[in-house]
């Protein structure tokens, strides 16, 4: 094709403004033959030349003559040589990828070298196959291709002067004139790409040093590199990394290799293909060539294993050195979404640095992921090439150092949240580190961040027989889940791991197992199964002699006895707690503020500040919840005694010390006591504004036991300040949650409330 009229059509391409993409799209013509045309490599058909001046604004009549000449081949009757294009096929139906396809053209104008990295199957090479027959016209003098094969199974690697080799013939270089050694021929290749405008694909390289030699020095040339691995110590070589699929481009995708849409689950395909690239045109093609296949013939398949994708990650796996092979094996036995390197060095049962080593190693060749700093997790195909790669091993010392990680975590949260039970939780093997957990914040934080993670834990735990982890764990559980509400899943830990703390043998471990049982049935508004397992919790502890557990566990019944309207057992109770003289200052004030609630309960106000006022003298030393439960009592207390305005301070102090505790449960009680204070002092709006605050937190966290009794005061100070009508529909909704959840206890109350607002 003649050169003028290529440099014409380049020109109508620039003044277009337009990529390659947008002219196929507005022409009307496919973008490999643009590609040709603007290369010089074919003479596209007049109407084409008339589209594209028609694009650009301009007249295409000057340039008929110039495409005449063109059409008839060159005048002088010279052979025009041969431009090499060795780009592979390009691939059909290419799917997403928009923003990394972008950012490799536009690397083409500013850069000589892109490496594209990323795991195997995810499209690196249909990506910069793609990318190149796209770029082909703005490199006029050929595309180069090589596979290097770096992790092909069966073959070697193609080592780098066989690969100059290569090139330097592919350039039309006699074998007589490339020399022998490594250096000679990395030279050679430098200067013949000097002069030259070209794409060089190296496909599949193993790691920087593959192909550090075959890079170009000066001059115009764009090379390419595709690599499972990141190629970090390649200076200058802008990267693009490539994850799996966005659901949508993984959707589009299959369709459209599966020649078109089939009845059945498309989502169960891609998440057994993991939105992996290669699994989806594996497992598309499947379907494609069986019409009478419908997606869920194909689901069935890939249940029954028979389209396996794992080899695609064998060689990637050939490439780790033992240690970094085992750690590899290790976090495919990971129960939950994400590690830690913390986790993953006591998982491994190694020090922390050579965790984090290995972590690293793991992530530069995509055999895991690093979504945010310092936490990995790993593809679903991942993870099941790493169990298939040793699948007769034993994961219970794995995860029994995983669980031992947790625990140790969530004993020091304890500490700081102010949980004062006695848990007699057993670490069997202290973790290699943990992370800094002094502070209240950042080790509420950690326990909110694994919370997932350590769920996981717990049942694989509970599968696997681990007893003295999943004990802890479950016991464990309460101090996030008693905070943030999940008692219906907190019994249901508590009751499945109660085998394995029957079968450790240890009557202190069975008596606190019983006792947050019973805690968390109380929680739950199941008021019979809670006082039997508290009771029989309490037993225990007495015949071990734990004062401090036995205390506690009196509070609990002395709780159950107020919800029954029993207020003078509860205090018998409390006395009895008293009595026992609790060798632990936070409990033996707990205690005094329980018997002070009780008294209120008694309407015995001025007994209920009187109980409390030693505590309040010594409350400095003491814990938050001690605090609290105090500012509960004297809020209360002044209330009935009709001193409003102190009993709106003590209810806001409690409210802005469950909310420094993060205790989401208590803070919706508090607030609830705010809002019945101000329906006393006539602030009716912000009264149903708190309590609307109250009930959405306890709406979220799913607690609906505590939901039905903030209505309960709620609605007698609607209706002790006369709005029968608000005073009704509270207790409506105390009925319809008890009669819904099971809460047979409730049910006279709130009948008995609203025969009293009618």
């Amino acid at each position: 094709m003649g050169d003028e009229l290529t440099e014409r059509l380049r020109q109508l391409r620039d003044v277009t403004g337009r990529s390659l993409r947008e002219l196929a799209r507005d022409t009307d013509t496919s973008s490999s033959s643009l590609s040709r045309y603007f290369a010089g490599q074919a003479v596209p058909p007049w109407s084409t030349v008339v589209t594209l001046c028609k694009t650009a604004g301009r007249d295409p009549r000057p340039l008929r003559e110039i495409w005449e000449r063109a059409k008839d081949g060159p005048q002088t009757g010279a052979a025009a040589t041969p431009v090499r294009n060795d780009l592979p096929h390009d691939v059909t139906a290419f799917t997403g990828r928009t923003a990394e396809l972008d950012a490799l053209c536009d690397a083409a104008r500013t850069t000589s070298v892109v490496a594209i990295d990323g795991m195997g199957g995810v499209g690196k090479s249909a990506l910069a196959v793609h990318a190149a027959h796209l770029l082909t016209a703005d490199f006029p003098d050929g595309q180069l291709y090589l596979d290097l094969h770096g992790f092909t199974p069966g073959r070697e690697r193609v080592e780098p002067v066989e690969a100059l080799r290569v090139l330097l013939v592919a350039l039309g270089l006699p074998p007589g004139r490339i020399p022998d050694g490594l250096a000679e021929r990395a030279a050679l290749w430098r200067s013949e790409l000097a002069t030259r405008r070209l794409i060089v694909l190296l496909d599949n390289a193993t790691d920087a040093d593959h192909v550090r030699d075959l890079l170009p020095g000066a001059g115009q040339t764009f090379a390419v590199i595709t690599s499972r691995r990141r190629m970090v110590e390649l200076d200058g070589a802008q990267p693009v990394s490539l994850d799996v699929l966005p659901s949508e481009d993984a959707a589009q995708l299959f369709v459209d290799a599966a020649g078109g849409a089939r009845p059945g689950d498309v989502d169960e395909v891609l998440r057994r293909c993991g939105n992996l690239p290669l699994a989806i045109r594996v497992a598309a093609a499947r379907l494609r060539h069986r019409p009478a296949w419908t997606l869920d013939t194909l689901v069935e398949r890939l249940r029954d294993g028979e389209l396996v994708a794992l080899d695609v990650f064998e060689m990637s796996l050939r490439q780790l050195d033992p240690a970094q092979r085992r750690m590899f094996r290790l976090l495919g036995l990971v129960p939950g979404e994400d590690i830690d390197a913390y986790g993953a060095a006591a998982l491994a049962g190694i020090p922390l640095l050579n965790a984090r080593s290995l972590l690293e190693d793991l992530v530069d060749v995509h055999l895991i992921q690093e979504p945010a700093a310092g936490r990995y997790r790993m593809h679903d195909l991942l993870r099941q090439a790493a169990r298939a790669d040793d699948p007769a091993a034993d994961p219970a010392p794995a995860i029994a150092g995983l669980a031992d990680y947790y625990l140790s975590g969530l004993l020091a949260v304890k500490k700081l949240i102010e949980i004062l039970i006695p848990l007699p939780v057993t670490v069997t093997q202290p973790p290699p580190a943990l992370p800094d957990l002094s502070g209240f914040d950042v080790a509420v934080d950690w326990m909110d961040t694994e919370w997932g993670n350590l769920a996981a834990a717990f049942s694989l735990a509970v599968q696997l027989r681990i007893d003295a982890q999943a004990v802890g764990l479950g016991q464990l559980a309460t101090i996030s889940e008693a905070r943030r509400g999940g008692t219906t899943r907190l019994r249901e830990v508590l009751e499945v791991s109660m085998p394995a703390a029957e079968r450790l043998g240890d009557r202190r471990v069975l008596a606190s197992h019983r006792y947050l049982l019973g805690a968390v049935r109380l929680r739950n508004g199941r008021l019979a199964e809670a006082a039997l397992e508290l009771e029989a919790a309490r037993v225990l502890m007495a015949a071990e002699g734990d004062l401090v557990s036995e205390a506690i566990t009196l509070m609990q019944l002395a709780q159950i006895r107020e919800y029954l309207g029993d207020p003078e057992g509860a205090v018998e109770l409390l006395d009895r707690a008293t009595a026992l003289d609790a060798p632990h200052e936070a409990v033996r004030a707990r205690v005094r503020a329980a018997l002070g609630l009780a008294l209120v309960w008694l309407g015995k106000y001025a007994g209920a500040r009187e109980v409390v006022a030693e505590v309040v003298e010594i409350v400095d030393r003491l814990d938050r919840q001690t605090e609290r439960m105090c500012c509960d009592v004297l809020g209360q207390a002044a209330l009935g005694l009709g001193d409003f305005q102190d009993a709106l301070s003590f209810a806001e102090q409690s409210v802005a010390l469950n909310r420094a505790t993060r205790n989401s449960v208590f803070e919706a009680a508090s607030l609830t006591d705010v809002a019945v204070v101000l329906r006393h002092l006539g602030r009716t709006e912000e009264a149903d504004d708190k309590q609307a605050e109250a009930v959405r937190i306890l709406e979220r966290v799913g607690e609906p036991h505590r939901l039905a009794r903030i209505q309960l005061p709620y609605a007698e100070a609607c209706l002790a300040t006369g709005d029968r009508v608000t005073a009704a529909c509270h207790f409506q909704l105390v009925l319809e949650l008890a009669s819904g959840h099971g809460l047979d206890y409730l049910v006279p109350e709130a009948r008995s409330g609203l025969a009293r607002a009618s």
